[in-house]
């Protein structure tokens, strides 16, 4: 992070960093470089160091360094998908024989990543459940290198203690990776609890308009920076100009739109913890929810995101997610717009006959910043 930004309040930083007035016209919006490759003042002469695009681009440095501003990392890095930051991530840290702890609740996709493709070169994994500091202890192995975590976690919003667990990770000598998508920088920040690195589909609340498809990592130290830079420039799985410049304009109302999915999560959860066919609220803005002095502790509020089990089962679960209107049904989170889904039907399908197998009666709303009123009739009569 540039020291013109260590002491500015995250609002500022979100719409100041990386965002300096283009030198030419004055622009104070980052323009577009919709450009592959650039004119060299003899050979070796870089103009500001861009040569290719997939190597550097001026759009995309933009973004990193409001990255790195928000999380208070030493290097950000954008990439063209979530998954596509995590594949760098692991590729650049380990080697066959290695191995790495993940959540018992986690992303579909990123099971899919360590079952299906890095367990196939030779990484071996293994599940705790990371919000118990001694499961996760216990877990790690003289192979270990990396402790994965998710909190809140994805779809049952499980709270980790991220400065506990950052703490038994710096004991074993492994690095802790901390996916921050859920809660977004401004009510997360892990690198400051102790996290090595962070993750962030940048899809999601960053980008916040379901407009763009994006990935980012940002580190504390900026030599696991560069080796990560090296690997994404290696690899080429980056983030392009204009996707980088959509995000960058999502980041500058993150605040803004955080504060209101917060404020209308908790008026749907109050809602579903009353209705008699709700048989359990997920959501760690409640006090009874067994990670909730934690999140209280280490987030500025408890973000946008509830699950909850239906009476009926499955079927029944299915069936509110058609019946929703306001809500849209489809994948994702995040957005402006509230979503609605079944994860084992689809975001988590690839987790089922797994450990992380999902509860088939679950819904997950990804609340939106609509009028809660509105969103709180819909969901009744939804429920039926």
């Amino acid at each position: 992070m540039s020291d013109q930004h260590i002491h500015q309040s995250f609002e500022t930083r979100a719409i100041h960093a990386g965002n300096t007035a283009d030198p030419l016209t004055g622009a104070v919006v980052p323009p577009i470089y919709q450009v592959s490759t650039y004119k060299q003042d003899g050979v070796g002469g870089l103009r500001g160091g861009y040569e290719y695009s997939r190597s550097a681009n001026p759009t995309r440095t933009a973004l990193e360094e409001n990255l790195a501003a928000l999380e208070g990392g030493r290097r950000g890095l954008a990439f063209a998908s979530g998954l596509a930051a995590e594949d760098c991530l692991l590729r650049a840290l380990l080697v066959p024989g290695d191995h790495v702890v993940i959540p018992n609740d986690a992303y579909g996709g990123t099971f899919r990543l360590f079952a299906k493709v890095v367990e196939r070169w030779g990484v071996d994994f293994s599940v705790a459940d990371t919000s118990d500091v001694a499961a996760v202890r216990d877990a790690i192995n003289d192979r270990t290198k990396l402790v994965w975590v998710e909190t809140p976690s994805n779809p049952l919003l499980g709270i980790t203690d991220i400065e506990a667990v950052a703490g038994v990770a710096r004991q074993a000598g492994v690095k802790l990776v901390v996916d921050n998508t859920f809660a977004s920088p401004y009510l997360q920040q892990p690198l400051a609890l102790g996290a090595d690195v962070v993750v962030h589909s940048l899809t999601k609340y960053m980008g916040g308009h379901s407009d763009v498809v994006g990935g980012a990592l940002v580190t504390a130290d900026a030599a696991l920076g560069e080796e990560l830079a090296y690997h994404q420039n290696a690899m080429g799985a980056v983030a392009g100009p204009f996707d980088s410049w959509i995000v960058l304009r999502g980041i500058k109302t993150l605040a803004v739109r955080m504060d209101r999915h917060s404020e209308n999560a908790e008026k749907v959860t109050e809602m579903l913890t009353q209705h008699p066919k709700v048989t359990r609220v997920l959501y760690p803005g409640l006090p009874e929810h067994p990670g909730h002095e934690i999140a209280a502790k280490q987030m500025r509020s408890f973000g946008g995101m509830i699950s909850f089990r239906v009476q009926g089962g499955e079927e029944a679960a299915v069936e509110v997610c058609n019946r929703a209107k306001l809500f849209t049904l489809g994948e994702s989170l995040g957005g402006v717009e509230s979503l609605i889904e079944h994860p084992g039907r689809m975001t988590h399908a690839s987790v089922a006959g797994s450990a992380l197998e999902v509860p088939a009666d679950l819904v997950r709303l990804s609340v939106g910043i609509e009028n809660a009123d509105d969103l709180l009739a819909d969901l009744r009569q939804a429920l039926g």
